[in-house]
């Protein structure tokens, strides 16, 4: 009679996931792992007052946050699991069926505090999913560019860039349009722009920060509350201020928050601020720690490519993933007028969760060790 032993993934596994269980970036799991859970617990926190004012049950938004993961860690597993063509390929589609359903929301978009970001109901947010896929597709095009001469691919890029920056501007949706053009600029002076583009593309920068301060009334007033807090409603950043004194270093325990319960954006664009209340500055800190860790992880990882591809994509990626979390955290600590934009993997949002998975699922595959000519793993 024999015993049946468990199977367990060795070096010598040649199956798809023994492959990637040995290439793949063990650290960068464990610390996206590790926001998860925090997110999930934050989200156990913050989501029952947030049903409550809805009138919905306490668990509404735990439940459905819950259903999404699953969802989020097999769309990462799965292009993790690409090659860096097959990664360029699957961004290239992407890009096209998201940029259609972004144009789809001027025309049959759901309304909600007065932006046309979502379709299917308010379920579907398409810019969140254009975002990693137009960092990949630039990447291919400033590559390509250097690559082949002929090819006009800065050109292309510069086209996408004001396509995407049109259609985001119209619905409107200024500050995911700044994020997406600071990660494009610094993926075009890593590809090597002529010296007089970094003058002309800071010029232009500071013009559209100008102009969107007179052009658009939502971001002039944001600006004006952060400069001067007695020109406007400033509730839910005094409320966050609140939390993070009220938290102090260890913060009042979980579920004893109080600020939570007055701050209708607790378990969103201010989840921060109740990881603050409830678990301290110790838990704070750990959160920024983690986000550092990827983004330079991901970034020291891409520094050693030679190919040029894979640099520019994982460092646009990385660069975007960081800017949306110091975005979020900045706007809690009133650091910076506050921005509508999600903490990533800890705020409450089906398709910032998904779009994320994509995003970190394409970093993850292109830093995965790939085979020399000889066979060998690199």
């Amino acid at each position: 009679m024999t015993t049946a032993t468990p199977h367990t993934i060795t070096r010598l596994d040649t199956s798809t996931v023994g492959r990637w269980w040995w290439t793949v970036d063990k650290w960068m799991l464990a610390a996206i792992t590790l926001l998860i859970v925090i997110g999930v617990m934050l989200n156990f926190a913050a989501g029952p007052p947030a049903a409550e004012r809805i009138h919905a049950s306490a668990f509404h938004f735990v439940r459905k946050q819950m259903m999404f993961l699953p969802a989020v860690v097999l769309v990462m597993f799965s292009i993790s699991l690409l090659s860096p063509l097959w990664v360029r390929r699957f961004a290239v589609v992407g890009f096209a069926v998201f940029g259609v359903l972004v144009l789809a929301t001027l025309v049959a978009g759901t309304e909600v505090n007065g932006a046309r970001r979502w379709i299917a109901g308010g379920s579907l947010q398409p810019s969140e999913f254009l975002k990693p896929f137009f960092v990949v597709v630039a990447a291919w095009m400033f590559s390509e560019h250097r690559l082949r001469e002929d090819f006009p691919g800065n050109l292309i890029a510069m086209g996408m860039l004001l396509l995407v920056a049109a259609c985001l501007l119209s619905q409107p949706d200024v500050g995911m349009t700044m994020v997406v053009s600071s990660v494009w600029a610094a993926q075009f002076f890593v590809a090597g722009l002529p010296m007089i583009w970094v003058i002309l593309i800071v010029v232009a920068g500071m013009s559209a920060l100008v102009g969107a301060y007179f052009l658009f009334p939502h971001v002039t007033s944001r600006v004006d509350r952060f400069l001067d807090p007695s020109s406007g409603d400033t509730y839910q950043i005094t409320q966050a201020m609140r939390a993070f004194q009220q938290g102090g270093l260890f913060g009042r325990g979980p579920g004893e928050g109080r600020v939570k319960e007055a701050l209708p954006d607790a378990h969103t664009d201010f989840i921060f601020a109740v990881a603050g209340e409830e678990f301290g500055v110790l838990l704070c800190i750990l959160i920024v720690a983690l986000f550092a860790f990827l983004v330079l992880r991901a970034l020291t990882k891409a520094m050693r490519e030679e190919n040029l591809f894979v640099l520019l994509a994982v460092g646009g990626l990385a660069i975007q993933f960081g800017l949306q979390a110091f975005i979020n955290m900045a706007s809690s600590l009133h650091m910076m007028p506050t921005k509508g934009m999600t903490l990533p993997f800890i705020s409450y949002g089906g398709s910032s969760l998904l779009a994320l998975g994509v995003g970190m699922g394409m970093i993850l595959a292109l830093t995965r060790r790939r085979r020399d000519p000889e066979g060998r793993v690199a």
